[in-house]
């Protein structure tokens, strides 16, 4: 790829109206060590997430994904530039009500079972006690786990552990939904399983940003895929213009 952006422009009119996700001109320098010079590892990115679509967030590792990641997730700042979710900034904490997120290794305490890890996090989350229950079950069967809820999560395997992770980012209902490397480390079963609820999140209304290195699930599940290559977007459109 050149070393400039190939965009492609979204169909749709009234783009900014429907956007989820604004990313304007970001970048992030880190410092490794003392005295060491500083390191680039966004250069000035930019792009937009519309409403209800699956948005794939492609580059191999070390692109840079993972740190874009946080910085929308409000984990580490921007150097420059700006990000908006939900038309608020990043940098807000009042909106994160209506955000979910699968970060890419998930720690979760594994004596529990799936029904105590689920309402632990729907308290956190503000779940109405009445509700609570009632949303952890729908949930549990959402995700293919209504015969797990008893079993302690050190008995689930890997593609179980990233649906109950799918699970607790859904339990307080956001509007927007950010998974990590969703299928990493999966089996083919595993994969279809995952790559199934995504789509089912998208057909439930959700915007779902999805961090992959893995081009095949892009081809399967994403709307418009943005490719980050050494901190910098080589290329912003829809997945199947990309494919030809």
């Amino acid at each position: 790829m050149g070393s400039e952006v190939v965009r492609v422009a979204p169909k749709a009119t009234e783009a900014a109206q429907r956007e989820i996700i604004r990313v304007e001109a970001v970048v992030k320098d880190f410092r490794p060590g003392l005295g060491l010079r500083r390191k680039r590892i966004l250069h000035g990115i930019s792009f937009a997430v519309m409403r209800g679509e699956i948005f794939g967030f492609v580059g191999p590792n070390g692109a840079g994904k993972t740190t874009t990641l946080k910085v929308l997730m409000g984990l580490i700042r921007a150097t420059s530039g700006s990000a908006s979710i939900l038309g608020h900034d990043v940098r807000e904490t009042a909106f994160r009500r209506h955000v979910g997120f699968l970060p890419e290794n998930p720690y979760f305490y594994d004596f529990l079972t799936g029904i105590e890890i689920l309402t632990f996090y729907a308290r956190l989350s503000g779940v109405a006690r009445d509700g609570r229950a009632r949303r952890v079950k729908m949930l549990l069967d959402w995700v293919g786990l209504s015969h797990a809820a008893d079993q302690r999560l050190r008995t689930y395997s890997k593609g179980m552990l990233q649906r109950i992770g799918i699970a607790q980012a859904l339990v307080h209902d956001p509007e927007v939904v950010f998974l990590d490397e969703p299928m990493s480390g999966l089996d083919p079963i595993g994969r279809v399983e995952i790559r199934d609820l995504i789509l089912r999140l998208r057909s439930e209304g959700k915007t779902v940003f999805m961090n992959t290195h893995i081009l095949s699930d892009v081809e399967m599940v994403c709307d418009r895929v943005a490719i980050i290559v050494e901190g910098r977007i080589r290329y912003l459109g829809e997945t199947h213009e990309i494919l030809a």
